[in-house]
């Protein structure tokens, strides 16, 4: 009918209100302004080109944009119809709806009826089965992204390989890879982390007569990745390193606002200014948790004082599915005389990201009531039959128009029976509303700076460690690794050790047979020496009738027989290991990193050769 052609072109004119609605400032007062800015606009612009200054090469000129602008506003409009405000639904009359839209939305409202709506097993931002957290006694499930926790149960303690690398595009990389049998069957577990996300896939390696590389593997994960180099991690501590990264998503202690809402409160000053609890709000409030003495208190406090009792004497606290919550009760922080806006209480609660509105009669909330920045998501519950054996609570829920959709999603009709399973539900829906208040546009752009700076501090740990672990950093890098040069060095140092004793010993033993051997070539320094003298050392050639053995020969079972090079420069370093039994210095021992031989070969390193009957 004609009736019901016009109902449906207003409700879809009345739709697409919803994508204006974030230009919340435009009302008909502002518009008559902006019309009469419009004009003036488009009168200076009608001016000659000499009485206006030239316009930026290649760009339309500013009044020129803004006039169009203007019209864009007028045409937008035109086409707005606005919700009505909550004061024309309230002198209507009841019943009311639990949450009716802003005037000019901006916001959405769960339907009950809506079977799109993502829960845990369909979402991409789900908790997985075998995960470290179970579904809840009546299956309700917390949604989480199951790739922040595949390291720590895919690779953690076990064994596999960790690589990284810089690019121009997408900057540091950081790949971890995982050989995997099952059923018979190959697999390669991969992570892929960059700047902006993280990958995680298994592959099958049937059919492949050999592994791919490295730039393969992350080619697979992420066509972007073409013709990198990656270099892999030698660092005995980057898995735990890894692991902190992944994780700094996971979060296990939450704080929440609890708002009492009394009949006919349509105002910010109303909703604060309620100082009393009824029984009915005090039946809901022991549903949520325990009630706790601020004062010494041991668990997670949410921003509450708990040393002096600046911001009230108890509060609302539990601990669900390994979680903490701190609830902010609206009745239970500082009432402030003479302040209508209640500075203490918004204080907390305007900087929490999703609150509770308890209802105690029919009354409609209106989500731009409470002027806040972080409020994203509102759980509007409405008791009936309170403090009964048959007491009910309906549920809405409403958040911003970016904040995606969020389980466990609402039954139909949205009604519960006050038992342990509407607690759950409630606190389940709760701890997935904030995780998913994360993904709107402003805390991702936020999450994603926060992703960016860890990941290059990540890369560069495993890049400085890594060096260090090959002797190849900086002195303090070594230092810090505990090893004094890493793996390799302390190698070389033992075998110059081992080496130079061997040349004391066979030029003492060339003393006592009169072989004249200088003492610049036995090792033999004084202890106020700061130089040693660059010089050659020839092991003696000792005679098969004598009755001692050269100390050097079959001495090591791993290696062949050491000595000096006739060609190489001895280490230019400070010894005090002379003969007659003088102490080391606590120096003595180790080599400094500045000082390189000039030649292609590392002179602190002994050259093995092969031994020699």
């Amino acid at each position: 009918t004609a009736q019901h052609s016009t109902a449906q072109a207003e409700m879809l004119r009345r739709k697409r209100s919803v994508s204006f609605g974030g230009f919340g400032w435009i009302d008909k007062s502002t518009l008559a302004s902006l019309r009469a800015r419009k004009q003036e606009l488009l009168t200076i612009s009608n001016a000659s080109v000499g009485e206006r200054p030239p316009s930026p090469p290649r760009t339309a000129p500013p009044t020129m944009k803004s006039a169009e602008f203007f019209d864009m506003l007028e045409r937008m409009q035109d086409d707005y119809i606005p919700y009505p405000r909550i004061e024309e639904i309230v002198e209507k009359g009841g019943p009311y709806s639990l949450v009716i839209l802003p005037q000019f939305g901006g916001y959405w409202i769960e339907d009950a009826e809506n079977v799109g709506t993502p829960t845990s097993s369909d979402s991409s931002y789900y908790e997985e089965e075998d995960g470290g957290l179970s579904p809840g006694t009546f299956g309700y499930k917390l949604e989480c992204n199951g790739t922040v926790r595949a390291y720590r149960k895919h690779f953690l303690g076990k064994e596999h390989l960790n690589f990284y690398c810089t690019t121009n595009s997408l900057g540091n990389l950081i790949l971890s890879l995982k050989y995997e049998e099952a059923e018979g069957q190959e697999y390669l577990r991969i992570i892929l982390r960059s700047r902006t996300k993280t990958l995680h896939d298994r592959i099958s390696l049937a059919g492949l007569s050999k592994l791919p590389s490295v730039p393969q593997i992350a080619k697979l994960l992420c066509d972007d990745v073409t013709g990198l180099k990656f270099y892999p991690v030698l660092y005995p501590r980057a898995s735990q390193l890894i692991v902190t990264y992944d994780e700094h998503e996971v979060n296990n202690t939450f704080k929440f606002g609890v708002i009492y809402q009394k009949f006919g409160q349509i105002s910010e000053e109303d909703l604060f200014g309620n100082n009393e609890e009824s029984p009915a709000f005090t039946e809901f409030l022991n549903l949520l948790g325990d009630k706790i003495e601020l004062l010494d208190f041991k668990g997670f406090r949410g921003g509450l004082d708990v040393a002096h009792g600046q911001t009230g004497t108890d509060s609302v606290y539990t601990v669900f599915r390994e979680k903490e919550i701190m609830f902010h009760v609206s009745t239970k922080l500082p009432y402030t005389e003479g302040d209508p806006q209640q500075l203490q209480r918004k204080r907390h609660i305007g900087n929490d990201i999703v609150a509770a509105i308890f209802q105690e009669e029919n009354t409609p909330f209106v989500p731009d009531m409470i002027a806040s920045n972080f409020l994203h998501a509102y759980i509007v519950v409405q008791v009936e039959n309170a403090c009964t054996d048959h007491t009910t609570y309906k549920v809405s829920v409403t958040a911003r128009e970016d904040v995606p959709s969020f389980g466990p999603p609402l039954p139909n009709p949205a009604v519960f029976k006050k038992g342990p399973e509407f607690r759950e539900f409630l606190l389940t829906k709760l701890i997935n509303a904030e995780n998913a208040c994360y993904k709107s546009d402003k805390f991702a752009r936020l999450e994603g700076r926060t992703r960016a700076a860890l990941l290059d501090n990540l890369h560069d740990e495993l890049h400085r460690q890594t060096q260090a672990m090959l002797g190849l950093g900086s002195d303090d890098d070594k230092m810090e690794n505990g090893s004094h040069g890493g793996l390799l060095e302390s190698f070389k140092r033992a075998m110059r050790v081992r080496s130079h004793s061997m040349e004391t010993m066979v030029g003492a033993h060339k003393k006592q047979h009169g072989g004249g051997v200088p003492g610049s070539l036995s090792g033999v320094i004084s202890q106020s020496s700061t130089e040693c003298t660059k010089s050659t050392f020839t092991p003696p050639n000792l005679s098969a009738k004598s009755p001692l053995k050269s100390p050097v020969k079959r001495r090591s079972g791993l290696f062949p027989r050491l000595h000096a090079s006739a060609d190489s420069q001895t280490d230019s370093r400070p010894r005090s290991d002379n003969l007659a039994g003088a102490q080391r210095t606590p120096d003595s021992g180790h080599v400094s990193q500045d000082m390189r031989s000039e030649t292609s070969s590392n002179p602190s390193s002994p050259e093995i050769c092969p031994h020699k009957e």
